[in-house]
């Protein structure tokens, strides 16, 4: 019997990986990742470079991104079916091989291995390996703690209703929205609601070679990379010091 490995990757600086996952994916002979059709896939390019010059790869392409609206019944059923069709897929080879799936940040946050791990409960053995939250390598690209003392941090996804993010907003100190991308404009509008926005930062591809980091007042497009965060941070430093 082999075991399926899924291996945090971190937030996209290869060398923010941590020792395991840099010596288990050297050792890899069978490596699977997501990817959009036509794409490297940002997991397979976080590893380019370190993988076995024989190992077998086998992406795994989305039959849709952002090509028709995530809640509709369409995309729900499509990506049920990507998802069954490789977590059986996964499971034969996993019968005889030790199959490695990368996974960027860490796998149990939001991270899109969670759809085959529920499907391969019980069917095979699972091991997950720890990485560096995406949002850690943002808020550490911006040079700020974003949360001390008694702060409460809110995780939030930019695909939430307006108003639910503008409420949301105003009850924590500080925040990270994900999922952003074409939700950008909505995001902004949900902070300036809430009083945040002239707080806020966007942190664009975050630890990788092409990372930008800016004021979300100073960025004017309705859109942003697929890969970015928007940042609020607490208050708790500032407190602290009028204490």
């Amino acid at each position: 019997m082999g075991r399926i490995i899924c291996c945090g990757l971190g937030p996209g600086d290869p060398d923010l990986m941590s020792v395991r996952a840099d010596r288990t994916v050297r050792a890899a002979k069978h490596v699977a990742f997501f990817r959009k059709k036509g794409q490297l896939g940002q997991a397979r390019r976080i590893v380019d470079g370190l993988l076995a010059a024989d190992a077998c790869e086998y992406p795994m392409e989305y039959p849709v991104t952002t090509e028709i609206a995530f809640d509709s019944a369409e995309y729900v059923e499509l990506l049920a079916s990507f998802y069954d069709e490789w977590a059986e897929r996964l499971a034969r080879l996993a019968r005889a091989i030790d199959l490695v799936v990368l996974c960027e940040g860490d796998p149990y946050f939001y991270g899109s291995f969670m759809h085959l791990h529920a499907r391969l409960q019980g069917r095979v053995a699972l091991e997950v390996i720890a990485g560096i939250p995406g949002m850690a390598g943002c808020w550490n690209a911006v040079g700020q703690p974003i949360a001390l003392g008694d702060d409460v941090t809110t995780v939030l996804m930019g695909t939430l209703p307006e108003a639910e993010l503008a409420r949301r907003m105003r009850n924590s100190d500080a925040l990270v929205v994900m999922k952003t991308g074409r939700n950008l404009a909505k995001i902004r509008r949900a902070l300036a609601s809430a009083g945040r926005l002239n707080d806020a930062w966007l942190v664009e591809r975050g630890t990788m070679p092409d990372q930008r980091v800016s004021r979300l007042v100073d960025i004017h497009d309705a859109e942003c990379a697929y890969f970015a965060i928007v940042l609020v941070h607490g208050q708790g430093l500032r407190r602290e010091a009028a204490e």
